[in-house]
């Protein structure tokens, strides 16, 4: 079954990441993604770029995945 951690870790084993937050039931994911990857990207980039990291797991063993995507700066402006 796959678990939040290990989605995170999936992530966090393809894409440098400054802060990575994951939840989820098993099959219906939720993430918060910053990383400096993202810088010039937009939204569409920086979700290819996640779905590379996870590489053939999105399309065998996660059903769905919701994401934010920010960069460190965005995500410090957010927190302010």
């Amino acid at each position: 079954m796959v678990t939040p951690d290990s989605v995170k870790l999936g992530i966090s084993a393809g894409l440098a990441c400054e802060h990575l937050e994951v939840t989820g039931d098993g099959q219906h994911f939720e993430a918060v993604v910053v990383s400096n990857a993202f810088e010039g990207c937009n939204r569409v980039q920086r979700h290819q770029l996640v779905y590379t990291a996870l590489g053939d797991r999105m399309r065998q063993e996660i059903h769905a995945l919701s994401m934010r995507t920010l960069t460190p700066q965005e995500w410090g402006e957010g927190k302010s």
